[in-house]
């Protein structure tokens, strides 16, 4: 399946749910919303259809419950990205994979409410349903990630960049500790060869047993 098939099936299981009328009755249906009239708009009054964001969770008013989103995070990313190889990114709804500013940018317009030149020519020019506007309902919370605007998310805010390893991170204590060490060492040697000098003066012979000595049984 390529990446435009994708968007296109992704648009029209949400709108199978809004029976949007046609463009000639479109007067007829008050129920529907439409962008704000003009003299130079009038022409081209289109019915946008208002679907949940099936990116975002649902509160159910009567049990007070949230409801996870319609699409998992994964498949959501999966739309983006395919949105993005298709230049569709602008049929997305906004969720945690996507924000409001990328598809304003997308789109090349300010984050106000109102048809866009590209959605115009859309409605103008497209003869299917899946490319109408259609009004996302809901709150998008959008979380502030530091790094997000210079696209450094990972290292953001971080005393040091990476961790390293354990004998990475001792080092420099450990290379310390050797050189005080060797500063020291033919003393400490010689120390040692004394220790057991003085404790078995003629090794070959046998060795000399404690004042205290218990058998082992």
């Amino acid at each position: 399946m390529s990446a435009l098939q994708a968007i296109k099936r992704f648009r029209i299981r949400e709108l199978r749910a809004t029976a949007l009328p046609s463009p000639a009755l479109v007067k007829s249906a008050p129920k529907t919303k439409l962008y704000p009239s003009s003299a130079s708009s009038s022409r081209n009054k289109v019915p946008v259809a208002s679907i949940e964001n099936p990116f975002i969770p649902k509160l159910n008013p009567k049990t007070g419950r949230w409801a996870p989103p319609k699409y998992s995070l994964r498949h959501q990313a999966l739309l983006v990205k395919k949105a993005r190889e298709s230049g569709t990114l602008a049929l997305l709804p906004p969720g945690p994979k996507i924000s409001v500013v990328e598809i304003a940018a997308a789109t090349g317009q300010a984050i106000v409410p109102g048809p866009s030149a590209s959605e115009k020519s859309q409605v103008q020019n497209a003869a299917s349903l899946w490319t109408r506007p259609i009004e996302w309902t809901g709150e998008v919370k959008e979380k502030k990630v530091l790094g997000a605007e210079i696209g450094n998310r990972l290292y953001a805010g971080k005393k040091r960049m990476f961790k390293g390893h354990k004998w990475q991170r001792i080092a420099e204590k450990r290379e310390k500790r050797r050189a005080l060490l060797m500063r020291s060492m033919p003393k400490r040697i010689k120390e040692f060869k004394q220790y057991y000098k003085r404790r078995r003066p003629h090794p070959l012979k046998p060795p000399r047993t404690a004042k205290n000595a218990k058998l082992p049984f």
